[in-house]
């Protein structure tokens, strides 16, 4: 090349170069310029570079600022071209609250930095939307993200992925709520335990199971009945869009302690129980868990009484038999009274035998005596 066809080169221009040499701490680039432009591994990116051939390889074309020109000697950026390019990007993300994908780079104290044209940056608080304990596992995984913060002059990039995982959490708590309908019986995971019940994730959104909605039996606590992480199927109770609130039911979608009672008991069969209420007309007896039978107060003595209370007391264990059995509608017929009368016919009929193997006649006594006197 001639002389006065060599471009002047000064710094800040952009020019177009060639990769003639990979060496280990720099590249050599063709400019067209009298010497060859000179690329330092540290101007090759704005990630920390271990080798120039991880990043450029013999004849690769590539965009370069001049950073300096000094006694021929022309020092290239391609970090610098990269990062202009970036920054007009990212804004334009930043303005549109665009996500999208980036690589990660390394795992650092505090969080994960990833490529965007420059050095970008994934505070920990900002990965995900619970606690992570080793990141070592997103290195170079790709990982879709939202620009949360620029400042040029700071050289300071922000990148959040936490923020693209509750825009979407939102949208399908969204599309979630609005599927929902009172009366579906659906599967979800439990999320939290409360003195007060269980909140079970539905898939975006969570719901409450109260206390009394999970099991047919009395709970004292939650965590007798659910752990976290438990999936359980429950029943939508009500949905209440404008709050989020979704009331749900776990022992709904179980069967019921009255299922299949008449194969249990049957008319006639006398069981143990424990008195649980007494009322005016009677008392109310556990025969099983959550199923309560009825001894009517004229079945509960064989003698008249004014109250229950004047027999039975709350707790107390009490043997009954069966009178009648209805499981549609969830009653049953007890007695006291007839199990009295039945173990009063045996006592008695128990001493009539008795009477007659020990009866006698006057004669059986004294006939010895009188045969004496005949």
């Amino acid at each position: 090349m001639s002389e006065h066809e060599v471009p002047n080169v000064n710094v800040g221009d952009v020019v177009t170069g060639t990769v003639v040499k990979v060496e280990d701490k720099q590249v050599l680039v063709d400019i067209g310029y009298k010497t060859e432009g000179i690329v330092p591994i540290s101007e090759l990116s704005n990630l920390h570079v271990e080798q120039t051939s991880d990043v450029v390889k013999e004849g690769d074309e590539l965009t370069l600022k001049v950073k300096k020109v000094e006694d021929d000697e022309v020092i290239l950026s391609k970090r610098i071209v990269e990062a202009d390019q970036a920054w007009v990007t990212l804004e334009e993300k930043y303005n549109n609250q665009e996500v999208f994908e980036t690589e990660v780079k390394e795992v650092v104290k505090g969080g994960l930095v990833v490529d965007v044209g420059l050095r970008g940056f994934i505070p920990a608080s900002l990965v995900e939307t619970f606690y992570v304990e080793d990141f070592s596992d997103y290195l170079n995984k790709t990982i879709t993200v939202k620009v949360a913060e620029l400042d040029r002059e700071q050289d300071r990039v922000i990148l959040s992925h936490r923020a693209v995982v509750e825009e979407e959490n939102e949208k399908n708590k969204h599309s979630v709520l609005q599927s929902l309908e009172e009366g579906q019986i659906i599967e979800g995971t439990v999320q939290r335990i409360t003195s007060f019940g269980a909140f079970v994730d539905l898939g975006g959104i969570d719901g409450l199971v109260h206390i009394s909605e999970l099991s047919h039996e009395h709970v004292e606590k939650t965590s007798d009945v659910v752990t976290e992480g438990d999936t359980i199927s429950v029943k939508i109770l009500s949905v209440d869009r404008d709050n989020e609130r979704i009331s749900l039911s776990h022992k709904s979608t179980l069967p019921g302690p009255w299922t299949n009672i008449e194969s249990r008991i049957a008319r006639g069969d006398v069981i143990e129980g424990t008195v649980k209420r007494l009322v005016n007309f009677g008392a109310f007896v556990e025969l099983f868990p959550g199923v309560e039978g009825l001894v009517h107060i004229s079945q509960i003595a064989n003698r008249h009484i004014g109250t229950p209370s004047e027999v039975l007391e709350v707790g107390q264990s009490v043997q009954v038999k069966v009178i009648d059995v209805n499981e549609q509608d969830e009653r049953i017929a007890l007695s006291i009274k007839e199990l009295e009368q039945e173990q009063e016919a045996e006592e008695f009929k128990s001493y009539e035998k008795d009477n007659d193997q020990s009866s006698f006649s006057f004669g059986d006594v004294i006939g010895d005596k009188l045969d004496k006197y005949k």
